[in-house]
């Protein structure tokens, strides 16, 4: 019966990436053919919908609820389009867009602590693991040193590629020159307090480096000007050739990379929380090694279940973002990371065990 199973595991799994494919095509498409309120009504049905079913799931597990929803979504599409297609549409449906939008809006801030928060989570656990693993032998030292080396000019050459198209203005040349100058000084902190390592930050400088090329990206960036697109409804059963012009051409590119990394450190993160404060809860239930019992574990079980729900807004969002706001939310998220990280420099204690400065000697 080996083969029944990975059978049904394929079955799952595709309708796993059927549904992410539907929304990642489906969101842009409803805003590019029709209008803002449309893709704000279509994603609040998307958000209610994944709301449904990660409750569902909570409640009754995985299952065949994967391969159930995989229709929902198309059948959601055709209800936005049926809807506002034409111009007597109901004033309820401009309403719950209106305030859907501006949810979204007011969550800005929220969204951008969430990654910088994410972003050096994420580092510090690379740096405490790269630690321990200095720790076994001078081999991962010196490893990790030429890792970490060649991450600091590969963040450096990036920043110098992307600074003439992200320092567009005095203004954002001004934000450029505040981070890079915080980020090494902040460096040179935690070096010399040993509250810091070379694996963490490099991390960083890539982080930072990863926003400023986004910062400079335009719509010339990433869109062909030469490449028609032709009406979608007319052509989309006629002309396939259409539709795939369409997708590699509307599809945002920065806003997919933006929401690729965004996805993947929350998911990160949430897999970290629970191995923080361990300690304090050995004598509960480390001996048996379950840890189910413990806040960030039940918090984490409640992010993967709704993971689709956080998908969808995220993305939502991002795609309301005009050019300007995208860069300007990407430096505040840059100094917010800045800034948790200084403020963590400056409140934890020096490393003063075996496992400090003398783990990253190299003699």
């Amino acid at each position: 019966m080996t083969w029944m199973y990975q059978l049904k595991n394929i079955f799952f799994n595709s309708a796993k990436i059927s549904t992410v494919l539907q929304i990642l095509l489906f969101l842009p498409l409803t805003l590019s053919t029709l209008s803002t309120p449309a893709f704000l009504v279509f994603s609040l049905l998307l958000f209610i919908h994944s709301l449904i079913h990660g409750t569902l799931l909570l409640l009754f597990g995985p299952g065949i609820l994967s391969l159930l929803q995989v229709p929902v979504h198309p059948f959601l599409l055709l209800v936005c389009f049926n809807l506002f297609s034409h111009d007597g549409f109901s004033s309820i449906l401009t309403t719950a867009a209106a305030w859907w939008g501006r949810v979204l809006t007011l969550s800005t801030p929220v969204f951008i602590i969430f990654e910088a928060l994410s972003s050096l989570l994420v580092a510090q656990s690379l740096g405490q693991g790269a630690k321990d693993l200095a720790a076994q032998s001078e081999s991962w030292q010196f490893g990790l040193l030429i890792g970490s080396a060649a991450a600091y000019v590969a963040a450096t050459y990036w920043i110098v590629l992307a600074y003439p198209a992200a320092a567009a203005s005095p203004l954002a040349s001004t934000l450029l020159g505040v981070t890079t100058t915080a980020f090494i000084f902040l460096t040179l902190i935690g070096f010399s307090s040993r509250r810091t390592n070379v694996v963490e930050s490099s991390c960083l400088a890539l982080y930072l480096a990863f926003n400023i090329w986004l910062s400079g990206f335009t719509d010339a960036s990433f869109s062909d000007p030469n490449a028609s697109y032709a009406p979608l409804w007319e052509n989309i059963l006629p002309h396939m050739k259409t539709m795939l012009s369409f997708i590699t051409n509307t599809l945002p590119k920065p806003v997919l990379l933006s929401l690729l990394y965004r996805l993947t450190v929350l998911h990160l993160s949430s897999r970290i929380l629970p191995e923080i404060g361990a300690d304090a809860w050995e004598s509960e239930g480390g001996i048996d090694g379950d840890w189910d019992g413990r806040p960030t574990s039940r918090l984490t079980k409640i992010l993967l279940t709704y993971r689709q729900s956080i998908f969808i807004t995220t993305y939502t969002h991002l795609l309301l973002l005009d050019h300007s706001s995208q860069v300007w939310w990407r430096h505040m998220c840059m100094i917010t990371c800045l800034s948790v990280w200084a403020l963590e420099l400056h409140l934890t204690g020096g490393d003063d065990d075996e496992m400090g400065s003398k783990s990253w000697k190299v003699d």
